[in-house]
């Protein structure tokens, strides 16, 4: 399942490198919302991945976008420790201009085309 969210680009940093074959890159929006006339800012990170991490270059902070995303949820355990992590994986942005249209910054991907570790690709034809 994909979600959306749109809200004014704070942040980005750098790719990181995790590992030989793996890196990421966080950016940050600003989400506002008028709740009875009260104004309420959350800030949102997100994570891209893999050939991912460039969706954020050719946005300007302060720039207004679209992001869609996935939620991923780990449980890691070390020391005898459990800890659970929530991710939101950004695989598309669109900048959001006056008059509501968008322009997209990538081709027009959706979950289904994730890069995955398994290797495999799936076979969603219906016949």
């Amino acid at each position: 399942m994909s979600f959306e969210i749109t809200g004014k680009l704070i942040v980005k940093y750098n790719t990181m490198q995790r590992s030989e074959t793996f890196k990421t890159r966080e950016f940050v929006i600003e989400k506002s919302d008028d709740i009875n006339g009260r104004v309420i800012n959350n800030y949102i990170k997100f994570q891209a991945v893999q050939d991912r991490t460039a969706i954020v270059d050719r946005f300007n902070e302060g720039e207004t976008v679209k992001v869609y995303f996935n939620i991923k949820g780990t449980r890691w355990e070390k020391d005898g420790r459990v800890n659970y992590i929530t991710n939101l994986d950004a695989w598309r942005m669109e900048s959001v201009v006056a008059g509501g249209s968008s322009t997209d910054s990538m081709p027009n991907y959706n979950a289904s085309q994730e890069v995955s570790s398994g290797g495999g690709q799936a076979d969603d034809l219906p016949f």
